[in-house]
Order: C-alpha cells, then sequence, then structure tokens
C-alpha cells in the first residue's frame, strides 16, 4: 500500500511559494507591504497634512514593477527603473511630500531593493556597454533620489551626505561583485538581443562623453532643485541635447541640426523665466550640458564627414550659440551688449570649437589608419595566394603535364618499332593525367576559395538549398563541437550569396574546432532580416593557449572578409563579451544577384 502524501502544512506551503517565485522577488514583495503599511499609517496619522503620504505609493509600485520585471527584460528596466526614480522626486519635490528614509536618506526600502535587484540582473545578463550606462543611469538617478527630495541644498549635513554616498557604494558593489562573476555565459538565439547589440557598440565609443554629459546632467538637475522650478524647461532641454549627442554617431549631421534648434529652443525661453533673478548657472548663455552635447556632436560630424563637408552645419550651431551668449550671458535683464565680454565668450567659444574640431580630425585620421591597415593585410594576404598558386601551378600542374608531354612524344616514336612498349606509355600517360586532372581540380577549388586550407572536403560544391547545406554541414560534426541551429531563410536566396553563406558557416566552424578550448556548444543563426542574409556563429570556449593541430595558416579571417567585401556586406568577428568567440555577417540579397551578373 502506498505511502500516504506529507500533510501540507503552512510551512511547506510557504516554502514551496518561495521557490516558485524566487528569493528576490519574496524580498521586494515584502518591502512593498511593509512600504504601503508604513505610507498608509503616516498619511492617516495627526502629523502634518492628512492623505499626502500617499503621495509615495505610486513611485513605490513602480519600482516595485520594474523589479520584478528586471528578471525578465533587465536593461530595459533598468532604464525604465531610472526614470521612475527621477519622475517620483520630480513629483516629491513639486507637491512638498515628505518622504522617510531607510537604507538611503529619503529613499523608501521598496525603491532602494527593486534599485540593487535592477543593478544585479543587468549587471548579470545585458552586454558590457549596455550593463555600464544601465548602471550608471541607475546610480546617477540613485543620487538625484537622495540630494533631490531635500526641500534644498542646505538641508543636507556633511554627516548625511557621507553615509548616503557611503551605504550607497555598498548597495552598489553588494549586487554588483556575485552579478559579474555569475555572467551568462551561453550563446543567444533571441532575435532581439540584435538591438542591444548596437546598443552596445554605441555605448562602448561613446562612454567619455556620456560619463560627463552625466555629471553636467547632474549638476544642473541639483541646481534646479536647490533654487526654483522655473529652471525645468532648460533642464528638459539639456537632456534632449544630451541624448542626441549620445545617438549623433548613427546620424551626425541631422544630429547637429537638431542639437542647434534644442539650443535655440533654451536660449530664446530662457529670458522668459526670468533665470537671473535666480543666479541659474547659463555660462556664455547656454547651459554646460548643452556645451558639452554641441561639443560631443561637432566631433562625431567632423570624425564621419571632415571638415569640408561639415563646415556649414557647424556655421549654425555656432550662430545658434552666439545668439544665446547676446540674450542670456547679461547678468541683469537685456541684451549683452559689452564689446569685452562679447569678445572673451567668442574667444572662449572659439577655442572649444577649435578642439572639438582638433579632436574629431584626430578621430578621423586614426579611423583612415586602421582602414588602411586592413586593406593592406588583405592586399598582402591577396598577393601571398596569388604567389602560392603560382607556385602551386607551377610545381605539380606544369610537372604532370610536361610528363605526359614527354611520354607521349615517346610512344609516338616507338609505336612502329615497339607497340607494346607505346602501349605500356599509354598507361603511364594515362595515370599522370588522372594525377594532373587532381592536381588540377585542387587548384580550382583553392583559386574559387570552395576548399580554403584546413577545411575538410564536405560539400565541394554548394546546392541551391542553403537550408539543407547547413543542416548537412552541421550533422557531420566535422568541427567535433555539438551544434545547434535557428534558420530562418527564403526557398529563392540567391544561388552567390548562398554559396558565400555555407563557405562562411563553414569555415567559422573549422575555427571553432582548431581554435576554441573547452567549446562545449556552438551556435548557428541564419535568417533573412529585410534585404539582407544575417549568419551569427557563436561558442562558448576559450582562447586556446597553444597553436592548433596542423598549424594556422592566418588566412581564414582574411578570406571571410574578402568573400564578405565581394557582396558588399559587413563582417565582425572577435571576443564575445559573454565569453567564446562570436563571428556575425550581413550580406545583402540583391549584392548576389549584382554579382552573378557581373560573372
Amino acid at each position: 500500500m502506498p505511502a500516504a502524501p506529507p500533510p501540507k502544512t503552512l510551512s511547506t506551503r510557504a516554502t514551496a511559494l518561495v521557490r516558485r517565485i524566487g528569493v528576490p522577488s519574496v524580498v521586494l514583495y515584502a518591502a512593498l507591504v511593509f512600504d504601503v503599511l508604513f505610507t498608509t499609517q503616516a498619511a492617516l496619522d495627526d502629523h502634518g497634512p492628512r492623505l499626502v503620504d500617499f503621495g509615495l505609493l505610486p513611485g513605490i509600485l513602480a519600482m516595485a514593477a520594474c523589479g520584478v520585471w528586471a528578471q525578465k527584460r533587465a536593461a530595459v528596466a533598468g532604464v525604465t527603473g531610472g526614470g521612475v526614480l527621477i519622475f517620483s522626486t520630480l513629483f516629491i519635490h513639486a507637491f512638498h511630500i515628505p518622504p522617510y528614509s531607510s537604507v538611503l536618506p529619503k529613499v523608501t526600502i521598496t525603491e532602494v531593493v527593486a534599485g540593487v535587484l535592477m543593478v544585479y540582473y543587468v549587471a548579470r545578463r545585458a552586454r558590457a556597454g549596455v550593463a555600464f550606462c544601465v548602471v550608471g543611469f541607475l546610480v546617477v538617478a540613485g543620487l538625484i533620489a537622495v540630494f533631490g527630495r531635500y526641500s534644498s541644498v542646505a538641508d543636507i549635513d556633511g554627516g548625511t551626505g557621507t553615509q548616503a554616498l557611503l551605504f550607497g557604494l555598498l548597495l552598489l558593489a553588494g549586487p554588483l561583485v556575485p552579478a559579474i562573476a555569475a555572467r551568462d555565459r551561453s550563446p543567444r538565439a533571441d532575435p532581439r538581443t540584435r538591438r542591444l547589440h548596437r546598443v552596445n557598440e554605441l555605448a562602448m565609443g561613446q562612454w567619455p562623453l556620456m560619463g560627463v554629459l552625466g555629471f553636467a546632467l547632474l549638476f544642473e538637475f541639483g541646481y534646479t532643485y536647490s533654487n526654483t522650478v522655473r529652471g525645468f524647461p532648460i533642464l528638459f532641454c539639456s537632456i534632449a541635447a544630451a541624448v542626441i549627442a549620445v545617438l549623433s554617431p548613427r546620424r551626425p549631421a541631422d544630429a547637429l541640426l537638431g542639437l542647434a534648434g534644442i539650443v535655440l529652443l533654451s536660449a530664446v525661453i530662457t529670458p522668459f523665466l526670468q533665470l537671473r533673478s535666480y543666479d541659474y548657472p547659463v555660462p556664455g548663455g547656454i547651459p554646460a550640458t548643452q556645451i558639452v552635447a554641441g561639443m560631443g556632436v561637432v566631433v562625431n560630424l567632423t570624425r564621419a564627414r571632415g571638415l569640408s563637408q561639415s563646415w556649414a552645419r557647424v556655421a549654425v550651431l555656432a550662430s545658434v550659440v552666439a545668439l544665446g551668449a547676446i540674450l542670456n550671458s547679461s547678468g541683469h535683464e537685456g541684451l549683452q551688449t559689452d564689446p569685452q565680454v562679447l569678445s572673451v565668450l567668442a574667444f572662449a567659444a572659439t577655442l572649444m570649437l577649435g578642439i572639438a574640431i582638433a579632436v574629431g580630425l584626430m578621430l578621423r585620421s586614426r579611423d583612415a589608419q586602421r582602414t588602411q591597415a586592413v586593406q593592406t593585410a588583405v592586399s598582402d594576404a591577396q598577393t601571398a595566394e596569388r604567389m602560392a598558386l603560382a607556385r602551386e601551378l607551377h610545381d605539380v600542374v606544369a610537372h604532370h603535364v610536361t610528363g605526359i608531354v614527354v611520354q607521349a612524344q615517346a610512344a609516338r616514336m616507338m609505336a612502329e618499332k615497339k607497340p607494346e612498349i607505346a602501349v605500356e606509355a599509354m598507361a603511364r600517360i594515362e595515370n599522370a593525367g588522372v594525377e594532373a586532372l587532381a592536381a588540377m581540380r585542387r587548384l580550382v577549388r583553392s583559386m574559387r576559395g570552395d576548399a580554403p586550407a584546413g577545411m575538410s572536403e564536405f560539400s565541394e560544391q554548394a546546392t541551391t538549398d542553403l537550408g539543407a547545406d547547413l543542416r548537412k554541414l552541421v550533422e557531420s560534426a566535422n568541427h567535433g563541437v555539438p551544434t545547434s541551429m535557428h534558420l530562418d531563410l527564403p526557398p529563392d536566396l540567391p544561388h552567390e550569396v548562398g554559396r558565400s553563406a555555407l563557405r562562411l558557416v563553414q569555415e567559422s566552424l573549422t575555427n571553432v574546432g582548431k581554435h576554441a578550448s573547452g567549446a562545449t556548444e556552438a551556435f548557428v543563426v541564419a535568417e533573412v532580416v529585410g534585404d539582407q542574409l544575417h549568419l551569427r556563429v557563436t561558442d562558448n570556449g576559450r582562447e586556446t593557449a597553444h597553436r592548433p593541430a596542423g598549424g594556422s595558416g592566418g588566412y581564414g579571417l582574411v578570406g571571410m572578409r574578402e568573400r564578405v567585401a565581394l557582396l558588399k556586406g559587413r563582417l565582425s568577428a572577435g571576443r564575445d563579451p559573454d565569453g567564446g568567440w562570436r563571428v556575425e555577417a550581413w550580406l545583402p540579397l540583391a549584392a548576389g544577384e549584382d554579382t552573378e551578373g557581373d560573372e
């Protein structure tokens, strides 16, 4: 008789519930319950205005939701949580809601717990650049919440500020250390990570500008809180300028015109806000954040297009800055007309503009040098390959053909005298012809790039079905690493694109077997996105410490780049931030038709 199941006591049910929803969520819900009870009690007591404390609940509930959301979409939830902290602080400051303190001054327990969870999940799951940006934004939002919920800066004593910074540093380091140690290393198949990859590239290239803009915004935000809410329109213009500056590498020319419009709007509305009566800091008539953003956009524009194609837009921005200086640099109401002051401002503006242009041109020169170096390396590799083919042609094919000619001449001369010798010569000619034909085939494969050195003899000729070819390639497992796939391919893929794609994946998997030490999994993605074929091959191995068996010719990546360049596509290869190696290519589908037509 089977034993009766154990009774479901309150303890076992609680344990099962905790396991199902997770310990982090349980801690967050407990903090939420405490804050709701505490806020309700504070709102209904006789201290201060009744019900006003309920104004804390929207921010508390929103932060709790972001903390739960972070377990699924860490980066998006982190950005949303930082925005919730900032707008909650604005709401508290505008309606004079009395916040209470927990571990951090003026920050509720739910906000602290949710912030810690978001930092942990972002640092663990997001790419390095994305994690840096999101965690930095959460830190800035936390500082705004701590110091922005005081009525004024005078209310913050030194001990409170030091304690807040110390505890904040501990709360930041606490989740970061285990999150970095437990970062996910598995290959990702979700196509949505493609957008995060672009954000990661943007962040890694723009992090100095983002850091300076973050500090400028923080000081501008603090000064706005300390003096008057009249400065909030200017603050919002500065935030918009900072966003445009960070995104400017995508479309630098349009970004500069957009920034000029933001600066013009800020300069025009500043006199109507009467900020001079409150000594609002606008050095030279332009807020510091907008100055930094302007320099950043000028750097990115001159880097992308050079000075000859950028001077007209730069002149537009300079004109707007000059207008702002005339309108807002005076210490009293009215325009700035002092020639001495205007000359000093013009000199300072010219100096900063010159620095930005010089930095942009320096980066442009460095980019050109890198491009030239890559082109030189490709040209050298092509020359070396042609020399190798010439040696192969001379040493192998010419040798066999010469033997055929000599034996044919001997057979012709001896045919009448000794026919049996001619028959023997014919057999030798046949063997030499077979060897010559095999050598010619190897040479043709090498010239076409269909069988680079180190690759197997699998599928020397690609079929018209790329999906079937890739499945056959993976099922053969010649590279020795278990491989999974995600394929989303149409049946009418151009043959040239499909053949090149097969060779790219084939070479990538071969490199996995040769170079990915300790790899236990590889992942192949082949999908059509818009008018491009997207390929990605990743593994979870580590860089080998010794030379692979048989050596490495060093032409694998060069050959892949040549293939992609012929189709006017893009290729990236390097260490994956999550570990292992990543090869990613984008091949325009129309390029395959043009290439076939050219042939």
